[in-house]
């Protein structure tokens, strides 16, 4: 199974509104998934046992740029969509230009917002949004000991 793409995330919005009439629950995660890794995986694993369906949506290119630096991202975000619909617990897959993922909240109304391990729910940058949709913040994956970043740097010596 493929996951839908959705590149423009306000037009992911009404077919998640369709899931919620039908009864279903969307939980959402967020990151740059440059240098796809176990990490990764085992974030989205956990942040598809908090709902019915998995949102994940990527950082553009540009936003990366402006988080990480010139030469980032390695992967550029059409193959990171890619990559990322393809993981078997995906359900859809889009990406969001801002800085921070407010607005992506605020327009997909998730039931859950999933953070990783390196983020407490008092420390989640959204956390006020996901409060004012009534958005449970959902702290999933493993401890954070695998960084894309670190690969990055890695590959460069």
């Amino acid at each position: 199974m493929s996951a839908r793409i959705f590149e423009n995330y306000a037009d992911l919005a009404g077919e998640l509104e369709t899931q919620r009439q039908a009864g279903r629950t969307i939980a959402l995660t967020n990151g740059c998934f440059d240098l796809l890794h176990v990490g990764h995986i085992r974030l989205m694993q956990a942040s598809a046992r908090e709902a019915d369906l998995l949102v994940v949506a990527l950082n553009s290119d540009e936003s990366i740029r402006g988080n990480k630096g010139q030469g980032r991202p390695l992967v550029p975000l059409a193959e990171r969509l890619e990559m990322i619909a393809a993981i078997g617990c995906v359900h859809y897959v889009t990406s969001f230009p801002e800085p921070t993922a407010d607005g992506l909240i605020e327009t997909l109304r998730p039931n859950v917002y999933c953070k990783g391990t390196d983020w407490t729910a008092d420390q989640v940058p959204e956390r006020v949004t996901a409060e004012k949709i009534h958005a449970r913040i959902a702290i999933c994956g493993d401890q954070k000991s695998h960084s894309s970043s670190e690969l990055a740097d890695r590959l460069g010596d």
